[in-house]
């Protein structure tokens, strides 16, 4: 038996360091699109899209059955390729920032997007998800479209001076019972305040699946599409308050 001697012997701590590269393997399964045609000569514009917690899984056939997968295997067309990853099953987006940010690179060395005309978006926890990956690396996206997301940052104000350059249009359906539009307007209210081009665009009546008006709005993909890398400015922010 281990005797503690009464005299207290002093144990003074020591400063070290560990410092290696740590590899994690990572793999997501996703859903491509690619329109009809030739590319612009810099390639197709890209968007990046972030599904909700329904569709979480391994069978990758699922993030195509809502969103804006549905829309486009059900008639949508728009004149960029768009990536839909799927979240591993038991997580969150917010897990997995790190890969996803190696499958944007993925995505660009294939050659046929044009890395200065990437758009980001997703919806629900996809929403959220997109307001973090923006926030972690805003110097990859042309343009950033979260809708009802949640407010990830508990503690303080959004980091608004990393979101500052990218321009931003949220969507959100005034009845939300799953995640509040105070969620959205909170970061939109805090982009403004900054000067940053950001928007807001809201849904009388409509509750958690406002991403069926959101990705059926032609002006969200007119304005998306526009977008340069770096452009951003602070001529856009306004408040629409929807009433069809």
């Amino acid at each position: 038996m281990l005797m503690l001697a009464s005299v207290a012997w002093p144990m003074d701590p020591t400063t070290r360091t560990f410092a290696a590269d740590v590899v994690v393997p990572v793999r997501l399964d996703y859903l491509s699109f690619t329109p009809r045609g030739r590319p612009d000569p810099d390639g197709w514009p890209l968007v990046l899209f972030l599904h909700g917690a329904g569709e979480r899984g391994a069978d990758v056939a699922q993030v195509a059955t809502c969103g804006l997968p549905f829309d486009l295997a059900n008639g949508l067309e728009l004149p960029a390729r768009v990536v839909a990853p799927q979240c591993p099953a038991d997580t969150i987006w917010t897990q997995h920032v790190s890969a996803l940010l190696g499958l944007l690179d993925h995505v660009l060395a294939e050659g046929d997007v044009d890395p200065e005309r990437v758009v980001l978006t997703g919806m629900s926890m996809g929403g959220t998800g997109s307001w973090q990956l923006a926030a972690t690396a805003p110097e990859r996206f042309a343009a950033l479209a979260p809708v009802c997301g949640q407010r990830t940052w508990f503690i303080g104000e959004p980091p608004v001076d990393a979101l500052r350059r990218v321009p931003v249009w949220a969507f959100h359906g005034e009845d939300d019972d799953v995640v509040e539009a105070d969620a959205s307007r909170v970061q939109i209210a805090a982009l403004r305040a900054a000067g940053a081009d950001a928007r807001l665009t809201l849904y009388p009546g409509v509750g958690h699946d406002s991403w069926k008006q959101a990705y059926a709005t032609p002006e969200l993909w007119t304005w998306a599409l526009e977008q340069r890398r770096g452009h951003g400015g602070a001529d856009g922010a306004r408040e629409v308050r929807r009433t069809s």
